[in-house]
């Protein structure tokens, strides 16, 4: 037998490509964008070692024209749930048996092709799928991604290390085991990434997995899992399906060997799947692992002592970077009367300013929101506020639908501060405004923990030490990322773990040890050299 300790050095994070004109990465993803468009994919579904089709198509469209057919992909129904599950079962054995060195070099590899072979597809099929621009494509599908796949393994043989100290006469010592049946891998449109770390972090663990996507990230979805498999990845291991969540929740909620899930979506989704676990506890094997990071109202909090052009410009991106559809992007905002007036100034400016159009035009800030349902529930919003008294466009508000689901960026301003905008996630480009008296400071700080039930990113802006450290006190539970001076989004794996709680979920900070653990059940065990063979203890004997 061979054996060895294995290193696996934390990693730098993979370094941002700027896509400037002129530059070798530009040209490439330009012309990722046009071999992808110019073919049409047939997706399958991935159950074991099936690429499974069905007779039911749905058609796969850029949300920024949503007349262009980028190919289709196949429904499943309860079968194909069962079919996933059982192929998962089926694959655990001989996964978790595996050695680390294997399972930690196909995630290494799957990590390396992205970076290299397939950087300008996974973005293009970002761009595409999702309607990011190149930056946001770059940042999430190619970087993220890359980073959890190689942070992670270096987390995990950390994990790997840790063992308990042995008293004289005995070795002790923890194996970190799977869990005990397959984990379900729910991931949602926003990011390319979280679609990918959901399902590999449990994988990488030993656990088998069952992945449903949801529908409008399926084109890069399926682009990574091609990936996997070409970087090795066993038939089974990971199981892609596109099945309606209802049906993946009553075939996998109510089977015996259910053991977990990741998930990222909607609060109330996560809230009935918690309870339908709940009721089902007496079916499984052992207590599922729940772990799920959900919605959303982000805060941007100022002091009257902050620069008007760094708030500006932590508004303008925090809350309009992919359209706001990122469950971080901050959408409510406490600004001071004493500088309102210079940021309203600069907001206007700024929206104004932006390029809406297709991800194609590099020069676009602004691409489409994800699908006509989300664009008209948006839209419901903006056009709410221009009827009410207890509010008014400062800035934006345009919809159109004709060519792309577009959404111009929009800054409501209110006098009411529990004012609907402030207070329910609109997962849009909409940014609402509550000006508040310079010498409310701290009455406001309690308005922003009370006003939304969430608790997932925040930020302070000030340039005064004292309010800073006021606010980063007083609103230690109002979020679970929190920003000093700059936008509440953009977290970067391996610097700043991601979750929150209260509404926003089980805050196991993605991109950290921390979620890892989640996916592990120890065994401790003890070995003793030189066993007793007489129950008595020295003090029973007589003096």
């Amino acid at each position: 037998m061979h054996q060895g300790s294995f290193s696996y050095p934390l990693p730098a994070n993979e370094p941002v490509l700027n896509y400037a004109p002129g530059s070798k990465e530009r040209e490439n993803l330009k012309a990722a964008l046009a071999l992808l468009k110019g073919e049409k994919l047939d997706v399958p579904m991935y159950i074991g070692a099936d690429e499974v089709r069905t007779s039911k198509k749905e058609s796969l469209r850029p949300p920024h024209e949503h007349k262009f057919v980028l190919g289709q992909f196949s429904i499943g129904e309860k079968k194909h749930v069962q079919q996933a599950v059982d192929a998962a079962v089926g694959a655990k054995r001989s996964w978790e048996a595996m050695s680390w060195e294997s399972r930690a070099g196909i995630f290494l590899k799957a990590a390396d092709l992205i970076a290299t072979k397939y950087r300008g597809q996974m973005n293009a099929a970002t761009m595409l799928g999702q309607s990011k621009n190149a930056y946001q494509a770059e940042i999430d599908s190619a970087c993220e991604l890359i980073d959890f796949l190689r942070f992670n393994v270096h987390f995990l043989s950390e994990i790997y290390t840790q063992q308990p100290i042995s008293g004289a006469g005995m070795h002790n010592r923890l194996e970190y085991r799977p869990l005990e049946g397959f984990v379900l891998a729910i991931t949602p449109f926003n990011f390319t990434a979280i679609g990918g770390n959901l399902p590999t972090s449990a994988a990488m663990c030993g656990n088998v997995v069952v992945w449903k996507p949801a529908h409008t990230q399926i084109y890069s979805a399926q682009l990574f899992m091609r990936i996997l498999k070409e970087a090795g990845l066993p038939d089974g291991v990971i199981n892609l399906i596109y099945v309606d969540g209802p049906v993946v929740g009553e075939v996998c909620f109510n089977h015996r060997e259910f053991a977990g899930v990741h998930f990222t979506g909607s609060t109330g989704v996560f809230n009935h799947m918690w309870e339908t676990i709940g009721k089902n506890i007496p079916k499984y094997r052992s207590y599922p692992r729940i772990v799920g990071e959900t919605g959303g109202k982000d805060f941007v909090m100022v002091h009257r002592s902050a620069d008007p052009g760094v708030v500006a410009t932590a508004l303008l991106r925090g809350a309009f970077e992919f359209q706001g559809q990122k469950c971080s992007a901050a959408s409510r905002a406490y600004i001071p009367s004493n500088i309102w007036k210079e940021v309203k100034k600069l907001l206007i400016e700024g929206v104004n300013s932006f390029k809406m159009g297709s991800v194609e035009d590099f020069s676009n800030f602004i691409n489409a929101v994800i699908d006509e349902r989300s664009f008209d529930k948006i839209k419901g919003y903006i056009d709410k506020a221009k009827r009410d008294s207890k509010a008014s466009i400062v800035v934006g508000g345009t919809c159109d639908k004709k060519e792309g689901y577009f959404i111009q960026p929009t800054v409501i301003e209110t006098k009411d501060p529990q004012y609907v905008t402030m207070c329910e996630e609109i997962f849009g480009p909409v940014l609402t405004v509550y000006v508040y008296p310079a010498g409310s400071f701290e009455k406001t700080l309690d308005l922003v923990d009370s006003t939304s039930p969430y608790a997932l990113t925040g930020s302070i802006i000030a340039t005064d030490r004292a309010a800073i450290e006021t606010a980063t006190k007083r609103l230690s539970n109002a979020a679970g990322n929190f920003y000093i001076n700059d936008k509440p989004t953009g977290a970067v794996v391996g610097q700043q773990p991601f979750g929150g709680a209260r509404a926003s979920g089980t805050n196991d900070k993605a991109g950290s040890i921390l979620n890892l653990y989640r996916w592990l059940s120890v065994r401790t065990v003890k070995e003793t050299f030189n066993p007793p063979v007489d129950y008595r203890y020295p003090f029973m004997a007589e003096e």
